[in-house]
């Protein structure tokens, strides 16, 4: 039954190792360049202390291989399930084959665990390669990203540490699964793909934020949280002064922010990020007027936090990582055991 279930996949395992040979490879080889040049770049911005324009620099330079791996460890398990999963017993089913082996002496259970965990155990051993091989090569990129690429923000966060395994082993057994059910290959990929997308989309959004209880705080403004500054002078030198938040927050670099609100001295939320919103502040005298423009903006910025206004932040610590990876494992190791026991009870009780 083994050597029956690799004959059948063989074809399939060859073309997954030959372009995991290739991506590993290609990582391999250009890793310690990487984070050579990030250490390198590290001891050269630290005395003069310009390393936010190294990274900015570091970053851009390497962003579309960045995104390239991304996009490879989100894909893997979606073409697993697609490719993998929902022809598995659907094919035989359509072609009668299944018939053949179970008049063999061949039992049903014993039939579908040779194929489950052959295929099964190649899928998650694949993930496994992918996922930890793009961790390590884009552990300098993770550190100097900007806040949309933190490595707590869901793109990122999907595609690194062992929380691909669990993707993989899922989406394999729902297309094992949905294959069982609806007997037609094509309408199972299709089926599979759209449900397992509908989980992907739905964790992120609407699960992970509360696996953990997130922080909420408040934060002076300043250089990283402020996305734009300005003041529009009128031909006396005042006007409004108007401020747009980034979503970054001091002193918690990657973490994941999910809401960030400007709020006034009253504690009132008066702009959203990347929302501008006018400052009740003096620009004709004081800090913010013309007459102490010599002084930066650092002067006006801090007049500001004195009248009160604040960066009102609910954010997921970057510290949480690990957590969250073993956790969001946990929860497709539990969803992947509960699609294994339908299909192991749907072949026995229903499938002729």
């Amino acid at each position: 039954m083994i050597w029956l279930t690799w004959r059948q996949f063989r074809g399939s395992a060859v073309m997954m190792a030959a372009v995991l040979a290739i991506l590993t490879a290609a990582l391999a080889l250009t890793g310690p360049g990487l984070a050579s040049r990030y250490s390198s770049g590290i001891a050269d911005c630290t005395p003069d202390n310009t390393c936010d324009q190294f990274f900015d620099r570091f970053f851009d330079e390497y962003q579309t291989p960045f995104m390239a791996v991304i996009l490879v460890v989100l894909l893997l398990p979606a073409l697993v399930g697609l490719f993998w999963g929902a022809p598995l017993i659907t094919r035989e089913l359509e072609a009668g084959t299944h018939l053949l082996v179970w008049n063999q002496s061949v039992t049903r259970g014993r039939w579908l665990t040779v194929k489950l965990g052959l295929t099964g155990l190649t899928a998650v051993a694949a993930a496994c390669l992918c996922g930890l091989a793009v961790t390590w090569w884009s552990d300098p990129l993770d550190k100097s990203a900007a806040p949309d690429w933190a490595l707590m923000t869901p793109l990122v966060f999907s595609a690194r540490g062992i929380a691909p395994i669990g993707y993989a082993a899922f989406a394999f057994v729902l297309g094992v699964t949905v294959g069982m059910l609806v007997r037609r290959t094509l309408p199972a990929m299709a089926l599979t793909l759209a449900v397992f997308a509908a989980i992907q989309l739905a964790m992120p959004l609407l699960v992970r934020p509360h696996l953990i209880p997130p922080v909420t705080s408040t934060f002076e403004l300043g250089r990283v949280n402020v996305d734009n500054f300005g003041i529009s002078r009128d031909a006396n030198g005042g006007g409004p002064a108007h401020l747009a938040l980034d979503s970054a927050v001091p002193g918690h670099a990657g973490a994941w922010v999910l809401s960030s609100n400007l709020v006034d001295p009253s504690g009132r939320t008066i702009a959203g990020s990347g929302e501008e919103a006018d400052l009740q502040v003096s620009t004709t005298s004081g800090p913010c007027a013309p007459s102490a423009a010599a002084g930066g903006g650092d002067a006006c910025m801090a007049e500001i936090n004195r009248l009160g206004y604040r960066q009102q932040a609910t954010y997921q610590p970057l510290e949480r990582f690990w957590p969250f990876q073993w956790i969001e494992i946990g929860i497709y190791t539990l969803l992947t055991l509960g699609l294994t026991w339908l299909s192991f009870w749907w072949i026995r009780r229903r499938l002729a």
